[in-house]
């Protein structure tokens, strides 16, 4: 006798989608802005990443700054004044800081933009010891 498998289809196929959206359509809005700014990071060829998706946007409206350890991304989206019928493009400062890792060299930042994506690339250079504890003697 031959048994047939089936596969389980969900029945709410949307549903994940829903749930992952969930925060920006019932909360407050200084809930929904928390990160405007998607971004992505990751390590590559001994240089540090953050790619931006930042689409929309003109490259003389993105600023890239590296202060104290802190990669900061602000970019503008300007709202062009058109009847619209409905809108879900947020417009106005987009701002997003990243703290560097502790090797990265402030004195080696590249920027590009391409295709809607920011792309930042810090070097990294040796590994800075970690801070050193000290003990501390009860005085008499």
């Amino acid at each position: 006798m031959a048994v047939l498998a089936r596969k389980q289809k969900f029945p709410f196929p949307d549903l994940p989608d829903w749930f992952e959206a969930f925060p920006a359509r019932f909360t407050m809005p200084a809930m929904a802005d928390l990160y405007p700014m998607k971004i992505e990071e990751y390590t590559e060829e001994g240089r540090y990443v953050v790619r931006a998706e930042l689409p929309g946007i003109d490259v003389k409206d993105l600023d890239v700054t590296v202060d104290d350890g802190v990669l900061t991304i602000k970019a503008e989206r300007t709202e062009r004044e058109v009847d619209k019928h409905r809108s879900e493009i947020r417009y106005g400062s987009l701002t997003r800081s990243l703290t560097l890792p502790k090797s990265a060299d402030e004195n080696d930042v590249r920027a590009e933009y391409a295709d809607g994506m920011l792309t930042v690339s810090v070097g990294l250079g040796e590994e800075k010891p970690e801070p050193k504890h000290i003990e501390i003697k009860h005085a008499t």
